[in-house]
């Protein structure tokens, strides 16, 4: 009786597991159907895509705000920068066109210099620092600049073109305070829209004849110039020295007097700096240009003091390297040369003049009579 009950529990068990295996057969096949079906479906949608991709049918994206001022290049905010998109494309061969390293070495001597000068016209402590140097259209320059205004136009005669000087309101009347005995206030006062008075203007002429004096010796190491006052416009229409789409270099100065001043502008068209573009492209280190007198007459000095070896050769010889080593006390060498032909004075295997052997005060010595050189012969020459 155990061993039927014993055969029939195995033969049970044997029939689930069968019964499962079979099963997870089933489910394996399920699964393999739909994954199937799933790649179709995704390789049938892709399909569709390309096609609607390749016949247009695709619906046009929509720009929003943002998207269009990036490519437009506008500053749709105050920190985004202003050149960028289309804008920059354009600006792009201005921005190429403004390397003038000489520029901003000039502008630092006229600083020097306008600090100087209006130190000693005010009597007063006189800061005057380039706030920036950059380059843009003479449109977008004139149209910002805010009514009533004071534009002193100039003339460069050596060059023969125009340039601008715009005096912030705030330098007018900090000079006004300071000219006039003013009140020791820390802010000038400055009254907005209100015109300009024959005294101011008259003031600002003589401030703009002070401008254009040290401008024109800040270029005089570069290129001898001469700035002469035109006119004084209080109309920014009125000050047109350039065509609207004209490039132009603008240097913004900050003037301080007794911590009180404003901002000072000179606007110089490139083709104004034209004649001496060459020059102003070129780079040099120092106040005077690269050419400085006192370091070119110390190193002369120094270059005539400098101690040389000067080689009086009788004559040269060409032998084996076997017969150098036969040499010994007592050998004659045979030169090819006789006792009245020249002998070479040379340095560092130079060869400087050709002169004959004789002697001084018991000594041997060597009579100049003609350059070797090529440089010596033509400086004689």
């Amino acid at each position: 009786m155990d061993e039927d009950k014993d055969k029939q529990d195995q033969e049970k068990g044997k029939f689930a597991e069968q019964t499962v295996a079979d099963w997870e057969a089933m489910v394996s096949k399920d699964e393999k159907k739909e994954d199937a079906a799933k790649e179709g479906a995704s390789e049938e949608d892709m399909m569709a895509q390309w096609e609607a991709m390749s016949s247009g049918d695709e619906a046009p994206k929509t720009l929003n705000q943002n998207e269009i001022d990036a490519l437009l290049g506008v500053a749709s905010q105050k920190n985004d920068h202003p050149n960028r998109g289309i804008r920059a494309l354009i600006e792009s061969a201005m921005k190429s066109y403004q390397k003038l390293p000489m520029l901003e070495v000039v502008f630092d001597r006229y600083t020097r210099l306008v600090s100087t000068n209006l130190r000693s016209l005010t009597s007063e402590n006189v800061d005057v620092d380039v706030r920036n140097i950059s380059s843009l259209r003479f449109s977008d320059y004139i149209n910002a600049v805010a009514m009533p205004a004071l534009l002193g136009i100039f003339r460069v005669i050596e060059w023969d073109n125009f340039g601008m000087v715009n005096i912030s309101g705030d330098l007018v009347y900090a000079l006004l305070d300071v000219l006039f005995g003013g009140r020791k206030v820390i802010k000038a006062t400055r009254f907005n829209g209100k015109p300009y008075t024959n005294i101011e203007q008259n003031v600002v002429r003589q401030f703009c004849d002070l401008l254009l004096n040290d401008l024109g010796i800040a270029f005089e190491p570069l290129s001898p110039s001469t700035f002469l006052f035109e006119r004084l416009e209080t109309n920014p229409r009125f000050a047109t020295i350039a065509r609207p789409g004209d490039a132009v270099i603008l240097i913004e100065l900050d003037i301080n007097i007794e911590d009180k001043g404003g901002k000072l502008e000179i606007l110089l068209p490139y083709a104004t700096l034209e004649p001496i573009r060459e020059l102003l492209t070129q780079v040099f280190l120092g106040e005077k240009f690269g050419k400085d007198s006192t370091w070119e007459h110390h190193i002369s000095k120094e270059l005539m003091n400098t101690t040389i070896t000067l080689d009086a050769v009788l004559a040269e010889k060409e032998t084996k390297f076997e017969n150098i080593l036969k040499l010994d006390i007592g050998h004659t060498i045979i030169l090819d040369c006789a006792p009245g032909d020249d002998v070479i004075l040379s340095c560092a295997n130079i060869k400087l003049f050709a002169g004959k052997l004789g002697s001084f005060e018991d000594n041997i010595a060597v009579s100049v009579e003609r350059p070797v050189h090529k440089k010596l012969v033509e400086m004689m020459e």
